[in-house]
């Protein structure tokens, strides 16, 4: 099932550990679109395609000196 909750809290975590301050790049990162993070939070749906990708994007690119666990 998809959480959109789960994302938006999987986004805050890398904006965190990557000492990013702005949704517009997390979300141009992810998804290609500065954006869709935002809409998002604003309660916009995402198809399960693209929140798998964005999933997977995370695993694939969390700051190495960070544990994703703790974040």
């Amino acid at each position: 099932m998809i959480e959109i909750d789960a994302l938006i809290s999987r986004a805050d975590a890398y904006k965190a550990a990557s000492g990013i301050v702005d949704d517009t790049t997390v979300s141009y990162r992810v998804f290609g679109d500065t954006k869709k993070l935002s809409a998002l939070r604003a309660g916009a749906d995402i198809t399960v395609r693209r929140f798998n990708q964005a999933m997977r994007w995370f695993d694939d690119h969390w700051p190495r000196e960070t544990s994703e666990d703790a974040a």
